[in-house]
């Protein structure tokens, strides 16, 4: 097959435009249903048509976990993590309509973890010397911006990991570095030249925004492993020294007749 021959799609059979063609490892895909595709997975190159359909089947089965979803938490200002505490599902998505945007709906207990870090860009200021040269100050002066990342790793069959800007870009904090309030975040430094507006308190915001995010999915992931870990565990009947009853004692730790907390 030539270069400049028609291409069609494997999934919808849709003709290919020229530039339009999202190759795959042993075939072709058109952009229409390449964006049906999670915007979390990034693969597809390396992707089979009989891997490519079983996501798009996948993605088909999701728009029913869409309309069962309800959100009672959101955190974030952009992007943002919708959770679902009654159902344990979560979302991560910057659209407004969900039915449309058909975002990805998780588990909770899929979660493994939750990773945060600042991306520090350094500009160097200088000044213009009697000679119209551009010199540095002595000692040499710098503004700073600084761009926050969540990374949500997941165990998913399509993706791994849920990684984006939660500040949605790069926060000029003008000479003033930040690093030292990183709290729970890791500082990557970087050169990406800043961004020409000052905004410590959006910096702040964010700061606050990103470990309150973390400490929500870790507190919830500890929560899940606990309530695992107490079904799992035998139940053993014991006497109750308030009422003398053998008894199993429940979820508090307290006597099934009586009510009074046992020691066992």
């Amino acid at each position: 097959m030539g270069l400049f021959d028609k291409k069609y799609c494997d999934f919808c059979g849709g003709k290919i435009g020229l530039l339009g063609n999202k190759k795959l490892e042993d075939g072709n895909m058109c952009k229409d249903c390449a964006a049906k595709l999670s915007p979390w997975f990034n693969e597809r190159r390396h992707s089979t048509k009989a891997d490519i359909q079983a996501q798009l089947d996948y993605r088909e089965e999701n728009r029913a976990a869409v309309a069962a979803f309800h959100t009672t938490r959101s955190l974030g200002k952009y992007t943002k993590v919708l959770l679902d505490e009654d159902a344990g599902k979560l979302a991560v998505t910057s659209a407004s309509d969900l039915k449309s945007a058909n975002p990805d709906i998780l588990d909770c207990s899929q979660v493994t973890g939750c990773d945060l870090d600042i991306q520090e860009s350094r500009h160097e200021l200088k000044r213009t010397d009697k000679d119209g040269h551009s010199v540095s100050y002595n000692p040499p002066r710098f503004e700073y911006s600084y761009n926050f990342y969540v990374t949500i790793r997941v165990n998913h069959p399509f993706f791994d990991e849920i990684r984006y800007s939660l500040s949605n870009g790069y926060i000029k904090t003008g000479e003033t570095a930040m690093g030292g309030m990183a709290g729970s975040f890791r500082v990557q430094r970087a050169g990406v030249p800043a961004i020409h507006n000052i905004r410590l308190n959006d910096y702040n915001e964010f700061l606050k925004m990103g470990n309150e995010i973390k400490q929500t999915l870790d507190r919830m992931r500890t929560d899940l492993r606990k309530e695992i870990n107490t079904q799992k565990a035998p139940k053993t009947a014991v006497l109750c020294p308030h009422c003398g009853a053998t008894t199993i004692p429940d979820a508090n730790g307290c006597c099934e007749y009586c009510g009074s907390t046992v020691n066992a």
